[in-house]
Order: structure tokens, then sequence, then C-alpha cells
């Protein structure tokens, strides 16, 4: 019944995708009410078509940065959302391709100084009949349907323009030495449930493209939480997420990827194996084995949850680097040691196998969740927009709203919100592995607490640029500008804690507030928030281009997780050095910390003080 020659089907290779899907009983291969009963009507006058494209593009002498994934700092974002309210885009271009690409945007990417954007799904995507029967549509993007289309709602003309303009932003973006990481729906694809439509690969082949229950083959096997999981052990659907990775990095030479639900395409059985085909596939391919592959180490099955355990060239979305540095800094007991360690690169997760500190894609927001104004902002999510009554999304958030729930003009929360802001943008630019942060973060964005706005396509979602943050914006461009600066923040090597050859002192130092080395019991202090760490730039071990030892300035950086203010005292081992105040983010740009004399200095309660040393030029 599935494989109905009534039905018309999407070509899983198509290049370009034109038109959208009349949500009615013709896509669907079955007759009304009666799963069980062939539908003989045709579908054509509600599908869309596969079109035929011109594959030939100019581009000229622009070439990929091939940044090094140690030196990244990545931007997640949405086509639509960044360039749908900008007031420098022109209105016919925004929400598109071409929006992003135009001068104004790329100038954003460059002050800020990111060197990756990760864009939202941007193969062709459809939006499921539920959220259009409620007036919504899928925003986000991840219900692929062409592994090989860009998205046409993101071009700014029909006849598969979508094409040339993706190829005209990615040749914009490396033009500006900006990288393009593309994330990847490969676990499940648009067409839902068994009960779904029959839009493409249901009515090709049902049974090799999706995993089918063995005790019951009517049945979906659903590790993704979307009715349906691609069949990732049969040799053609390997054979198409290959040539369709191959096609992203060869013909519209995209930088990299990010893998949803990852975990879902490393079970050869049930269990999440390492050593699944996908990864032999990936590993030995010449052309996809050199470019950015990046993990969500989940899915919703059993044992899914699999961060630390990807293979050696796979970095990985490090949730536990979330939920650790927002406990920290939301004031949470018993949280000092797990923020040293994500701080230092989670050596507990990647120091292993071969695998390096840039293993661990550090973020503490994404495009699911909180944005970084709304984590200091709410308790509680605020998803009625959504029409589920406010049950989904994530209910444990590790969030604090500072003192009142939601917006507010009180000028004291406001101080507190844009100070702890300011914390952890700074503890993810300073820490060790690859920081990724939450494109619209830089100028406070806010979903007025929807922390699943992934069928939210207005102004709940969309950038809102007329009330950009641009104190927040000049901050965060100082930190990433530091972080690029400076190759102590991004070291190729994990630390060692041991004296350094050539330097007095260890690679790495952590210390109480009162100066003193930190023992075993004071990380066991649930109470404790407060401690300084001092990064040796004589420690990291790395040569340059040139072959010449890589030698840094060294920094003490304070972190105070408590209400109040708590005094800092100059460890007797590093007194006596010219110590300089480069950045504290209590006072915003302005490095103002307060000093009774040179050994002692009062951080501020939810604030980080950096202090420099200079030793040489930094490479």
């Amino acid at each position: 019944m599935l494989f109905n020659p009534n039905k018309l089907l999407l070509d899983p290779y198509a290049r370009a995708i034109e038109g959208s899907i009349d949500w009615s009983d013709l896509v669907f291969p079955y007759a009304p009410g009666h799963p069980d009963r062939i539908d003989e009507r045709d579908s054509a006058a509600a599908m869309p078509r596969s079109i035929v494209v011109d594959s030939h593009f100019d581009w000229g002498t622009s070439r990929s940065p091939q940044r090094p994934l140690f030196e990244s700092v990545i931007y997640e974002t949405h086509v639509k959302g960044l360039t749908a309210t900008h007031p420098d885009v022109p209105a016919e271009l925004r929400g598109t391709y071409a929006g992003m690409a135009t001068p104004a945007i790329i100038a954003h990417l460059l002050d800020l100084g990111v060197t990756a954007v990760e864009l939202q799904p941007i193969q062709h995507f459809v939006s499921e009949h539920t959220l259009i029967d409620k007036g919504l549509t899928n925003y986000w993007g991840y219900s692929t349907i062409g592994y090989f289309a860009p998205h046409s709602a993101y071009a700014s003309s029909d006849g598969g323009a979508q094409v040339d303009e993706f190829k005209a932003l990615v040749k914009a973006l490396h033009d500006a030495d900006i990288e393009v990481i593309l994330d990847v729906v490969y676990n499940h694809t648009g067409e839902g449930g068994p009960l779904g439509p029959s839009l493409a690969f249901r009515g090709i082949d049902n049974a090799s493209y999706y995993r089918l229950d063995p005790s019951d083959r009517s049945a979906y096997v659903d590790y993704t939480g979307t009715g349906n999981t691609l069949n990732v052990r049969h040799p053609q659907v390997l054979k198409l997420i290959m040539d369709s990775l191959r096609y992203w990095v060869e013909e519209m030479r995209v930088d990299g990827f990010r893998f949803d639900l990852a975990s879902a395409l490393a079970r050869d059985l049930h269990d999440v194996d390492k050593l699944a085909s996908f990864f032999d596939l990936i590993h030995q391919d010449p052309v996809i084995s050199r470019v950015k592959l990046i993990a969500e180490p989940w899915d919703v099955g059993e044992g899914g949850y699999q961060v630390g355990n990807f293979p050696i060239l796979w970095s990985e979305w490090n949730a536990k680097y979330r939920d650790g540095v927002r406990d920290y800094w939301r004031g949470s007991d018993w949280t000092l040691a797990d923020f040293a360690s994500r701080f230092t690169g989670s050596s507990d997760l990647y120091g292993f196998a071969g695998r390096k500190p840039h293993a661990s894609i550090n973020f503490v927001t994404a495009h699911d969740g909180f944005t970084l104004r709304d984590l200091v902002s709410y308790n509680q999510k605020h998803n009625e927009a959504n029409l589920e009554g406010n049950r989904d999304g994530e209910s444990h958030n590790r969030s604090w709203n500072s003192g009142v729930e939601g917006e507010t003009d009180d000028p004291a929360i406001t101080a507190v919100r844009k100070k702890r802001a300011r914390a952890i943008l700074t503890t993810l630019m300073l820490s060790q592995g690859v920081p990724m942060m939450l494109g619209g973060d830089e100028i406070g964005r806010t979903q007025h607490g929807n922390n699943n706005a992934y069928c939210q396509d207005n102004e709940i979602s969309w950038y809102d640029w007329d009330d950009a943050d641009h104190d927040m914006l000049a901050f965060t461009s100082e930190l990433i500008r530091m972080r690029r600066s400076h190759p102590v923040f991004r070291r190729r090597r994990w630390f060692e804690g041991r004296n350094v050859t050539g330097s007095d002192h260890d690679d790495i130092a952590w210390y109480r507030n009162d100066g003193t080395r930190m023992t075993d019991s004071d990380w066991q202090k649930g109470y404790a928030k407060s401690l300084a760490v001092y990064l040796n730039g004589k420690g990291i071990q790395t040569t340059d281009a040139h072959g010449e030892r890589v030698i840094d300035d060294s920094f003490l950086v304070l972190f105070n997780a408590h209400w109040e203010p708590v005094r800092f005292t100059m460890p007797d081992e590093l007194a006596g050095l010219e110590w300089e105040i480069t950045l504290y983010s209590a006072t915003g740009l302005s490095p103002e910390l307060p000093v009774e004399s040179p050994e002692t200095g009062e951080v501020d309660g939810w604030s980080v003080a950096v202090l420099k040393k200079r030793n040489g030029n930094p490479t």
C-alpha cells in the first residue's frame, strides 16, 4: 500500500525543490480513515516539485578559510531569524540567504569576531500538518525531506534560485574569512510516523529507508521522538547520507556539519556503537573526514546519551559543560569541582583515546532552550504560544530569574541579570575547548521565556535589532578578541598540572580566594562558590607554523558566584609580578577592579576578573 503509484514523490537526490505541501488527504497513501485501504487519488496537485537546476556557479578566487577547529568561535544562527527585522537588510531580502549575505550582516559577524556560523537546518524541510492546522509552522527546520536541496523558502525568488543564493552566501562568508557549518538531520525525515504522508522515502521503499519494528513491521522504531528513524544499517541509506555530505562539501563548499541526534546514526542494532558502519564510512572518506564533524551526542532512545563517547575525529556538543556552567552561575551548591573541569576542557570526558580539548564544543545556550537573557530572567518556561498547554520543552532549565520572573523595570534586578550574563559569556569564551554561542545573545535577544520556539516564525524567534543591547555587543566582541589573541585560552593539549620548563610555575594552578592552593577538601565544600585559576602562558606546549615555541601572556582568572563581593588575595608564589586588570565582567568594558593594595582586590558578586602578566608576544 505504501508503494502507491498514485502518489507523486519527491526525488531523494533532487538538487532543488519548489513549492509547498497542500496538507490534504491527497498526500496520504491510504484512504481517509482507513489505513488498511489504498488511496487511488493522484496527489500531484498537493505536492511540491523536484526541479532541475544549472549547477554552474562562478566562485572566482573564493576559498574556504580552513581554520583549525581549536581556533574556532562558532555562532549558531537561523537564516531567517538573523535577517528578518534587520533595518539595513533590504526588505525584499529579509529572511533569505541573500539577506544574510548582505554587507550589514557580514559586518556584524566580523565586528563580533566569530570564525564560523552554524546554520540551523537549511536542507529542504516541511512543516507538519499538525502545526499548519494550529496556524503555526516548523520554524527551526528539523523535519528534512530533501537532503541535497537548499530550503526554497529562504530564497528571494523562485525557479531554483535557492541553489545559487546559498552558494553566494557561502562565498560571501568565506571572503570574510568565516566558515559555514550546517546543522543536518540524517536521523529522521519529515514523513513522520507510519500513518504519516507519502512524500518521498516512504513511497519509494519504506522497509529500506526506515527502521521497522521486528515484531510488527507496520510500526516504526523511533529513537528520535518524531515518529520515524532512518535505517542507517541499510547500504542505500548510508549511500544517500554519504552522497549528500559529499555534495554539500564539494558542490556547496561548506566547512563542516553538526549532526542532529547523532546517537541515532550509531545504532547498528539497538545499542549506540562508536564502531558503527556510519563512523567507518565517515573516517575512510577522503572528503568528509577532512571537514569539521560535530555530534549532538544523544537521541531519545534507551542508552542514547553518549556525551564523551564519540570517535576521535568527532567533536561533541558538551551538554555537561552547559549544565555545569549554568549551575555554578545560578549559585548552586556542590558545583566548584565540576565547574573547574568544564572550564579546563572536560578532560574527564575527552582526555583519552587521542582526543584533544577541542573535542568539547562548549555552549551554555543554543536554539533548543532559553536564550542567555532568558536564562537569567526566568525560572520557568513560558511556552503557551506553542499551543501545547505549556507541556512542551525542558522543565529543568538550571536557570534563575535573579529575583523576579520575566521582564522588569527594577534597576537592581536588571543590573544583576546583566552581570550574570556577562559572567557566563566570559566563562564560555575563556574555557578550553571550542565556544559556541547562540546568535542574538550578544544583543540581549529574548524569547520571553519560550524555551522551545521551534514553531514560532515570528517576533518571538526573530532578532530584535531595534532593541539591541549595544553594551553587551561590545563586551562580547572584546571577549572574543581576547580569546582569539591569546592561545593560552585555546590550548591544543591538556593541562598537566606540572612545572613548566623555563618557568617558576605550573602550567595551571587553582587557588582559594585567600591565595592558598586548593586542596582536595576545598573542592568538596558545597557552599564554596569562588576560586581563582592561574594559566601559565609559557606552558602551552605547542609550536607555530614556523616550528617556534608558542609563548603567551599568563592570566589569573578570579570567579565569584556568590551574591555578595569576595576579597581575593594574590597567591604568594604569584605576588610581585607585574599584573594588570584586563577584564572585569562586573563593569563591562571598564576593567576597574576595587583594589586596596597590589596584593588584594574585591570581586563583585556574580562576576569574573581577569588579570594579565605579560610574557611575550602571543601568536
